[in-house]
């Protein structure tokens, strides 16, 4: 057996049984930390499979910075104090959280065995993608041609933002 199938379902065991801590962990904090290893088992197992921009990206923008916000708006708002407690939750939100998670596997399964790309038909096959010389010249050609105006509407939306939290912090100073 190859080494490579070994480190993916090695990656793959650890993300699932800490995405299981961050769902069932009564503390947002460690929840927030277990989110966090998840995040670096994704990147391992991009890089596993060559995806080594993706995996990159994955540590730079979701395990750093967007976990840097996450705990800090955790902290800012104290909810690491309080307890959740599932157990007084209600049927209806019961109900609602398992149909969720039902349309969830269905809604994956579908786009399992219909991707294009792991089936090997699409215009982004696996094999044209060798072919344009690589998983980082594909993303950026195709990001840069085709996707120009959702990646160009994407960055003015985030310096929405950006200008808004600015606005908000000078409204309270003054």
């Amino acid at each position: 057996m190859e080494i490579s199938p070994l480190f993916f379902y090695l990656f793959a065991g650890i993300a699932i049984a800490f995405s299981l801590f961050v769902v069932f962990s009564k503390s947002p904090i460690s929840s927030a930390f277990s989110l966090i290893v998840v995040f670096f088992c994704f990147a391992a197992i991009y890089a596993l499979l060559e995806a080594h921009l993706i995996a990159a990206l994955q540590i730079l923008v979701y395990a750093g910075a967007i976990m840097v916000l996450f705990i800090f708006v955790i902290m800012l708002l104290g909810a690491d104090k309080e307890v959740l407690d599932f157990k007084k939750s209600s049927v209806f939100l019961k109900c609602s959280a398992v149909l969720f998670c039902g349309i969830g596997v269905c809604g994956f399964a579908w786009v399992l065995f219909h991707s294009p790309i792991l089936i090997g038909t699409g215009p982004h096959s696996l094999e044209k993608i060798k072919m344009v010389g690589g998983n980082t010249r594909a993303i950026s050609e195709l990001l840069f041609s085709e996707y120009v105006l959702p990646f160009e509407l994407t960055s003015i939306l985030l310096l929405v933002g950006i200008v808004g939290c600015v606005v908000l912090v000078k409204r309270k100073s003054l």
